[in-house]
């Protein structure tokens, strides 16, 4: 799995919250996304790493701008997050 992080200009509220994280969702096979204006940055967890120009093409329409992203491998933590048994 995938934790993708994209800083993200434009956000102001959870309205643009939602209509980011929908963008997202109607774009890619995503385990979870989740944004923050107050953080501006949207964090999304996939299978797959997700390429630059496809979250920036998904959110063309959108009225946001794409500043940057960055993905790393990320592992489930927690209870049900697998690990030693």
């Amino acid at each position: 799995m995938y934790k993708t992080t994209v800083k993200i200009d434009g956000m102001m509220c959870g309205h643009c919250e939602a209509h980011v994280n929908d963008a997202i969702r109607a774009s890619f096979d995503v385990d979870k996304v989740n944004s923050s204006h107050s953080q501006g940055e949207t964090v999304i967890i996939a299978e797959e790493a997700l390429a630059e120009d496809a979250i920036k093409d998904a959110l063309k329409d959108t009225g946001y701008a794409v500043l940057g992203v960055s993905s790393e491998l990320y592992e489930k933590k927690g209870l049900f997050g697998g690990g030693a048994r």
